[in-house]
């Protein structure tokens, strides 16, 4: 595997398990605000996240390579509204997005066909990811502002379920 490829898939394990961090802050946010709903979306999205990580995991073992894992930094987000943790995922799920576009750039400029498929599944999950985060954003600012409302919607989250992505359901 090319160097730059494996060390910015072996870079990506972290970003994903920092992202699960940020989103187990969410979920602690909203839990401590009284939003079970939005703990639970959050909750989910962070066993997402690792999931993501174990799957960059896996698909480096799968070659052949060694994984190195690297500290995780901590979350520095403090939230004063409900809709701050909603703004900061899109713009978490942005830049995630851009790092998964820096790999597949990479692994086309060294002809990696492999790391290129491979990498299908995470940008069909990021164009999924970033709509998702734009949705909860775009409920808030229609209905946030009631609270009858804002109950409705945070049962809405409260039925979301965990599933195991397809790259490891598979594995």
């Amino acid at each position: 595997m090319d160097q730059k490829v494996y060390d910015l898939i072996n870079d990506q394990i972290n970003k994903e398990l920092y992202s699960a961090y940020l989103y187990l802050s969410f979920a602690d946010y909203y839990e401590e605000e009284g939003l079970d709903g939005y703990a639970n979306y959050y909750e989910i999205q962070a066993q997402e996240e690792r999931d993501h990580a174990l799957i960059f995991r896996n698909y480096l073992h799968e070659n052949g390579e060694k994984v190195k894992l690297l500290a995780i930094a901590q979350p520095d987000k403090v939230f004063t509204n409900f809709m701050e943790p909603l703004e900061a995922a899109l713009e978490h799920e942005k830049y995630v997005t851009a790092l998964i576009h820096d790999i597949y750039a990479a692994a086309e400029a060294a002809g990696d066909y492999r790391t290129k498929k491979f990498l299908g599944w995470f940008i069909d999950e990021q164009l999924e990811e970033e709509d998702n985060a734009d949705d909860m954003i775009t409920k808030m600012k229609l209905f946030g502002g009631d609270a009858r409302s804002l109950y409705e919607l945070d049962r809405e989250y409260a039925a979301r379920a965990y599933t195991v992505p397809s790259p490891l359901a598979t594995a």
